[in-house]
């Protein structure tokens, strides 16, 4: 069974021009090689296993108050609207494919974010 790490990779490595490498000692993945979209936090300001990655406008709030258990604000990114996402509880790897996606095209050039919508 893949780690949370491997799958999260997974994830984000599909995604077109996508490249990952170590950011503040933990995994992050870019786009081009330069714009951040998610970043692994292996129990990096807490005791816990978790992501974070940009969302869609409003996006943090709802998944925040609707499931506190699983969503979280993270520090140094999170007034900016980012999302936290808990990785030691159980995953549900759909929604997470979905938020990874939606983090890219919150951060990727408009060509970039077109090339999901071609495939």
């Amino acid at each position: 069974m893949p780690s949370p790490l491997e799958n999260l990779r997974r994830l984000c490595l599909a995604l077109p021009e996508v490249t990952e490498r170590l950011s503040h000692g933990e995994p992050t993945w870019f786009i081009r090689g330069k714009k951040t979209f998610v970043m692994f936090s292996d129990h990096h300001h807490d005791d816990r296993l978790a992501f974070v990655c940009a969302a869609p406008d409003g996006a943090q709030e709802m998944l925040v108050a609707n499931d506190p258990e699983r969503f979280f604000r993270p520090p140094y990114v999170g007034h900016r609207g980012w999302l936290g996402v808990y990785l030691d509880v159980p995953a549900d790897w759909d929604q997470i494919a979905d938020l990874v996606v939606d983090a890219y095209r919150v951060v990727a050039p408009k060509r970039l974010a077109a090339l999901l919508d071609a495939s």
